[in-house]
């Protein structure tokens, strides 16, 4: 098999027959780029970063002016928390001119990984200027005009690649921009998903349709559409329930009182504020909220906390590796972060980190950033479940795509955090999504009065910011605050009772549902 074959067969997601052509190209010249990246493509879709850094870095010593291969070394480097090799790496990515689009939209999306979306959105425009036909070229602009709140753009370049046959991850993103006023693009919708021959294409299809259906307040046809989707979706990821409850255990039993009572050597750096929780709670909505405020910048969702832990007390991910992290420094973990979300931060005194899967590591930020302030938003259980439920991530949170994995998750999660309150009391504040959408003025008080920051009124302008915004929220946070999505959850009825049973069974809700209405 030809190196073209290989690539070929990769993109067409046939693993097997690629490796079989990288081998072969290998064994008959160690010495050509093409077959080292190939082996570098599939180490990323095995998620074996070591294995792919090792690739790519071959290439770019066989062909220093590799761009793409810079561009991919620089996103590993990122998450393994090689943050000084990611930055060289990225910088070679941008040297020069890219010698095709393909290679052009991939630094886009690096950039977006580093947080530079004004930069990403420079490149993919230019990769969809190079090839305006190439649907993942238009898919990536598009998003990238989300980010930054240019959703007429966003929606012009998507024009072309709607209605009948189109793309189904463009039909996905523009159901995104805005509220469908009626039901006919998503029955054509729905019909598409029903006959998609691949789950990806499903699962984009559906999850579009239960959008638009949902925005017609058509609760049958919703809940059928974000169901079929979301067993589309989990029929193609991976999610290992249990060594998730393992994991959890694990934190809970090393991460206890004890060790925090001995936890000791932080640093004291005041500038970071963390907001965590579960995913479509309000996290992104605080977030505008103070950085709204002149002292603060946004510095997205970034990795690096979790990448300093495990590069303190040893890689790994799972429950074998917890102990070894309870051992770790908090000051050299402390350090590691502060230095490696300088790239990220801004320059003013303050940085937001919204991470939501933080609140895994809250008494190991209590400890290694003493001084670091932490937000955690609440939302009713059933709401805040159904909302992950009903929404398409990309790689995160693999246990969200059926009713009963998100709501033993989530109880496992506030289980979790009750131990953190207990441990950590004084390092915290619950922030109430309800109580923020029906007394916003108070609560918005109340948060920037927490970060000991000087009241500003610019705070309850938030839908004003003009900065990027790279969540699943982009879209509703450049809009005031409303209480539209509070009891929703609510009218889907008896279409929600696994995941109400569940809830229930931990005492995070009550079991009966009383009404519609809240």
């Amino acid at each position: 098999m030809r190196m073209a074959e290989g690539f070929a067969a990769f993109k067409d997601g046939r693993l097997k027959e690629a490796e079989t052509a990288a081998r072969a190209a290998l064994a008959a010249d160690a010495a050509r780029p093409e077959a080292h990246f190939l082996v570098g493509l599939l180490a990323i879709e095995r998620k074996d970063w070591r294995t792919g850094i090792a690739a790519f870095g071959s290439v770019t010593k066989l062909n220093p002016v590799d761009r793409a291969a810079w561009a991919q070394l620089a996103s590993l480097f990122l998450r393994v928390g090689h943050f000084d090799r990611a930055d060289e790496a990225l910088a070679r990515a941008l040297e020069g001119a890219p010698s095709n689009p393909e290679t052009t939209d991939l630094i886009g999306a690096v950039l977006t990984q580093f947080g530079r979306h004004r930069e990403a959105a420079v490149w993919h425009r230019k990769a969809f200027e190079a090839e305006p036909g190439r649907a993942e070229f238009a898919v990536n602009y598009a998003s990238a005009l989300i980010f930054l709140g240019r959703d007429a753009e966003a929606a012009a370049v998507l024009d072309g690649f709607i209605e009948a046959g189109g793309v189904p991850q463009a039909e996905w993103l523009f159901s995104t921009l805005r509220r469908a006023r009626n039901r006919t693009r998503a029955d054509r919708l729905a019909s598409r998903a029903s006959a998609a021959a691949t789950p990806q294409a499903k699962a984009f299809l559906a999850y579009a349709a239960g959008k638009e259906y949902e925005d017609c307040e058509l609760w049958e046809e919703a809940f059928a559409a974000f169901d079929e989707g979301a067993r589309a979706k989990r029929s193609v990821i991976a999610f290992d329930e249990s060594a998730e409850i393992s994991f959890f255990d694990a934190l809970a039993a090393h991460f206890n009182a004890s060790w925090f009572a001995k936890a000791k050597g932080g640093i004291e750096d005041a500038s970071p504020i963390f907001i965590v929780g579960q995913p479509r709670t309000g996290t992104t909505l605080v977030e505008r909220i103070i950085a709204s405020h002149s002292s603060v910048d946004a510095a997205g969702e970034l990795q690096q906390f979790g990448l300093a832990i495990r590069r303190a007390g040893g890689f790994g991910g799972g429950a074998d590796s917890v102990e070894a992290w309870s051992r770790a420094d908090p000051h050299a973990i402390g350090e590691a972060y502060i230095k490696s979300v300088a790239p990220m931060r801004g320059a003013k005194p303050r940085f937001i980190d919204k991470l939501p899967r933080n609140f895994l590591y809250l008494p190991m930020i209590a400890a290694a950033l003493p001084r670091a302030k932490i937000i955690h938003l609440t939302r009713d259980p059933l709401d805040a479940c159904f909302a992950s439920f009903k929404q398409l991530f990309a790689d995160a949170y693999p246990h969200s795509y059926t009713q009963e994995e998100m709501a033993r998750h989530y109880g496992r999660y506030a289980r979790l955090m009750n131990c953190w309150r207990t441990i950590a009391p004084g390092a915290l504040i619950d922030v109430s999504y309800e109580r923020l959408v029906a007394d916003f003025e108070t609560e918005a008080r109340r948060i920037i009065g927490f970060l000991d920051l000087p009241w500003e009124d610019q705070c309850l302008r938030f839908h004003e910011l003009d900065s990027p915004v790279a969540t699943a929220s982009a879209v509703q946070v450049r809009e005031a605050a409303h209480g539209r999505s509070v009891g929703r959850a609510l009218k889907y009825g008896d279409k929600l009772a696994p995941m109400r049973g569940i809830l229930a069974a931990e005492g995070l809700i009550s079991p009966v549902v009383e009404g519609l209405e809240r």
